[in-house]
């Protein structure tokens, strides 16, 4: 049975300073601190934005402003990203990546700054002591103490409850699941925790002193409600984790402050921090029209495929194709499937450096493109593929158990993570046509992977849909443009997707040798199934 917590509940935070489609008022009782209202006299001045984008492999910071009824925006500064290991454990260095972000306000190319807002991936959190103080480095997705805490959860709570309370897909990684594992492996560090922020919300923290959460980065923890769009803390209770550590609400578009004046330069001076769609891919999909008979795919690291809805679905039908609802902008939800996404092929590609093989991404795609067809199927989301010593021994031991050859080439590697990838599409835009209960004839793909043209061709014949390429830089997009609703430089969701469009190049792709692929998507779909016998 399908449950749900109270829309109206009292855990339900709203913020006034959210604004779309209306000029934000902030109340005097509601400022932070001493002088904050007065700072504020020259908020909703257009000019140029940063945004700051955290991604799994890379940080960057661009800057962003109106010219000519267009949107333009510049990369200023680009840093490497991955995990850290401490013996077993996997940690994010958030203190080198804050360095980083220091490191880009001290650029002499800065005009005068209006506003600021990060986005960043999903699910992982960080806790703060009673001082605001980081009580230890944030905690990697990938760490291996979360493979199991899912299943004892599910001995807690049953999947209906949660799924019911929540609507998000149950994946290992989820926020529900890392921090009841903390409370196994370090509960001190637990205990002494004041706050719990999501990891774009700590840099909003360090940025603005105010700790919060961001609603669509919240949405991903599966302890959020998205009916009343607050904290689910009655699930929390349930397994004995503190309730009232998450941080309040805001809503994307929420302005959080100035910036702190120890941060301030001559061109960050008069500086408000915004909270964007915080979570990476709901400012992605904020950059485009993506709802009706058109989809999105954010491909990157992660694949996330799904369509923009006015309410959350919370069905029988959603709950056993495993589909979640995370939060949108404007009030609307993002119903997706998280499934894996480009980084089986970086993996093989740094597993082809170890052996001597040091090839370029163009030189493997262009390998690829040169490969047989069909020869080697995987099923990109096979927990063997989640985090292993080396990914082309586990494509090898796929194969092997499926009964396949083993690709004898960089290139037959990488056709098979890429072919795999499309039909793995296929079978999530078949359940999402069976869950939205219509048709879906286009897909519009965002973020890094919409450069990858072999990808792009393989999901328009794997799918039977015309696929839309680009922008690659949409969560960037997707930031700056809630900045300038925020602060009424733009006015409205459907303007600043206008504003992109006209700004930014889209690659059209449509379906070839569709009969050739569904020969094959049945085998795939064995695979698949075999994976979770």
């Amino acid at each position: 049975m399908i449950m749900f917590c109270n829309a109206k509940s009292s855990n339900a935070d709203p913020n006034p300073a959210s604004a779309f489609g209306k000029r934000i008022t902030i109340e005097k009782s509601s400022k932070a601190r001493e002088g904050f209202f007065e700072e504020m006299t020259t908020f909703g001045q257009a000019g140029a934005r940063l945004a700051i984008d955290l991604g799994a492999a890379s940080g960057r910071v661009f800057l962003g402003h109106l010219q000519r009824d267009l949107l333009e925006i510049q990369e200023i500064h680009r840093f490497p990203n991955h995990a850290v290991r401490e013996g077993l454990t996997l940690r994010w260095d958030t203190a080198r990546l804050w360095s980083e972000v220091r490191s880009a306000f001290t650029s002499t190319d800065l005009p005068e700054i209006a506003s600021i807002g990060v986005d960043a991936w999903g699910v992982d959190y960080a806790l703060l002591g009673g001082k605001g103080e980081l009580l230890e480095a944030p905690l990697h997705y990938r760490d291996p103490r979360n493979v199991t805490a899912m299943a004892e959860v599910l001995q807690i709570i049953s999947k209906d409850e949660i799924y019911g309370t929540t609507g998000v897909q149950f994946m290992p990684i989820n926020t529900l699941y890392q921090l009841f594992a903390a409370k196994r492996h370090t509960p001190d560090i637990l205990r002494a925790a004041q706050k719990m922020v999501m990891i774009p919300d700590l840099f909003h923290f360090w940025l603005s002193g105010n700790a919060s959460c961001e609603y669509t980065a919240a949405s991903t923890t599966q302890f959020a409600n998205p009916v009343g769009r607050c904290w689910a803390r009655s699930l929390l209770e349930k397994l004995g984790l503190p309730a009232q550590l998450p941080a309040p609400i805001r809503e994307p578009g929420s302005v959080l402050g100035m910036l702190l004046p120890e941060l301030r330069t001559s061109q960050l001076k008069r500086t408000c921090v915004v909270a964007p769609a915080s979570h990476d891919t709901a400012s992605a999909v904020a950059a485009v029209p993506a709802s009706g008979d058109t989809a999105f795919l954010s491909s990157g690291t992660w694949s996330l495929l799904g369509t923009e809805v006015a309410e959350p679905v919370i069905t029988a039908d959603a709950l056993d194709l495993n589909f979640t609802n995370e939060g949108g902008v404007a009030g609307t939800t993002r119903l997706l499937k998280n499934v894996m996404g480009l980084w089986m092929l970086q993996c093989c590609r740094k597993s082809f450096d170890a052996r001597g093989q040091r090839l370029t991404y163009n030189e493997l795609i262009d390998a690829a493109a040169h490969a047989e067809s069909f020869q080697h199927l995987v099923d990109p989301d096979d927990a063997a593929f989640l985090n292993p010593e080396d990914m082309v021994t586990a494509v090898d031991a796929f194969c092997h158990k499926t009964d396949q050859a083993t690709p004898a080439a960089p290139g037959a590697y990488v056709r098979a993570i890429l072919e795999s990838l499309a039909f793995k599409y296929r079978l999530v835009i078949r359940s999402l046509e069976q869950v939205v209960g219509h048709r879906i004839d286009r897909i519009r793909v965002i973020g890094g992977g919409s450069q990858n043209s072999l990808l792009n061709q393989f999901t328009a014949n794997a799918t039977g849909k015309t696929v839309y390429a680009g922008p690659a830089e949409a969560a960037v997009l997707g930031n700056l443009g809630v900045q300038m609703i925020t602060t009424g430089e733009i006015g409205s969701l459907r303007e600043l997707r206008a504003l992109i469009d006209r700004s930014f190049r889209t690659d059209v792709y449509e379906p070839v040798e569709t009969d050739l692929w569904t020969a094959e998507a049945h085998r795939f779909q064995q695979y698949c199934e075999f994976s979770y016998a």
